[in-house]
């Protein structure tokens, strides 16, 4: 079974497994680079949070989602499949948003274990998640390593995870997902708290430079 980044306790548990064999991560925390412990609600409901966020602002898709939660309080897998495509552009919801949710929704009704795949090993869980027409490997890594706490979940695709990475390991240029992930693999089984160290590297970074990433 999978760990799960569950109390401050686990989170220092794998922090100083990381230290003591990775003299880069002992340096970023050496600098600051602390993790946070921070999860979000898990289900269908977290799913969809992350959903509704790509690809726009905070500002944006709060809004977006104030308005779902409130049209669907509670909101299931159920909701999504009972409400009809006026109701979720009502919101906001783009279309390719609403198909992602429809799928992940039909997923869910076919036994997509949403709240179980913290039990799973992370490659394991990342292919059920991203066999769902619509949801792609970031969705997927976020959901695992923020609703579920899983442990060795490791956003690749993240472009704040990717910029700490060049910073910290001297690369000549922000590394695609494909090279992060090789470059991840010395961090098993404890790659969620390594994303963790480096987005809190990349904030101490551009707190430094007071500039944001470029998108």
């Amino acid at each position: 079974m999978a760990t799960i980044l569950d109390s401050e306790a686990v989170l220092g548990r794998g922090l100083r497994a990381l230290t003591r064999r990775d003299p880069v991560v002992k340096r970023l925390v050496a600098l600051g680079a602390r993790p946070i412990l921070r999860r979000r609600e898990p289900g269908f409901a977290g799913l969809a949070g992350i959903i509704v966020s790509q690809q726009l602002s905070t500002a944006s898709a709060d809004a977006i989602w104030r308005r779902l939660a409130a049209r669907f309080p509670g909101l299931s897998a159920d909701d999504i499949a009972a409400a009809c495509d006026d109701d979720l552009r009502a919101v906001g919801l783009s279309a390719p948003k609403i198909r992602t949710l429809r799928a992940s929704a039909a997923a869910v009704a076919a036994g997509l274990p949403l709240e179980r795949l913290g039990e799973f090993g992370a490659d394991e869980a990342h292919a059920l998640l991203t066999r769902v027409k619509g949801i792609g490997p970031w969705t997927a890594d976020i959901y695992l390593l923020f609703c579920l706490g899983h442990a060795d979940a490791f956003p690749a695709g993240d472009l704040a995870v990717q910029e700490a990475a060049r910073l910290a390991l001297a690369l000549p240029a922000r590394p695609p997902e494909k090279e992060l992930l090789a470059l991840a693999e010395r961090w098993r089984p404890w790659r969620g708290v390594a994303a963790k160290v480096l987005w809190a590297y990349y904030r101490l970074a551009k707190s430094r430079e007071g500039a944001p990433i470029s998108q």
